[in-house]
């Protein structure tokens, strides 16, 4: 099954924290799974840890990234047109931009969520928690 990690599943994940579900975690080290990772994701975590915005990575940014990819086997998901022609369209019950386009390229795709957020309730996608 392929799942899309929203940002702070990811970091949740990466750093060990208790935050993540047991649920989540049983998908995400399931090697049956695909796991994946957007590139809105990667671009929201550096925007935040240059703005030191509450984000305070153990190593550098680019060596971040490319270490947690490796070592879980996370693909990456692309941004397309497909799925921003699907952020214009969406209703405003979400307003974070990043989320917005996670949302769109889970119903482009066709991949359920792992994430928390339950402003993800009210599209018609999967979410897993």
């Amino acid at each position: 099954m392929k799942y899309l990690l929203d940002t702070s599943s990811f970091l949740w994940f990466v750093y060990d924290d208790n935050r993540l579900s047991t649920g989540a975690v049983e998908r995400i080290l399931d090697s049956t799974n695909e796991i994946y990772l957007s590139l809105a994701s990667i671009w929201e975590i550096a925007i935040k840890a240059n703005l030191r915005r509450g984000l305070a990575l153990r190593r550098p940014f680019p060596e971040f990234i490319d270490h947690h990819l490796s070592a879980n086997r996370f693909r990456l998901l692309d941004i397309n047109v497909s799925h921003l022609k699907v952020v214009a369209a969406l209703p405003l019950h979400h307003r974070d931009p990043f989320d917005r386009l996670l949302i769109a390229q889970s119903q482009v795709e066709n991949i359920p969520v792992i994430t928390s957020d339950t402003a993800f309730d009210h599209y018609p996608v999967q979410r897993v928690w």
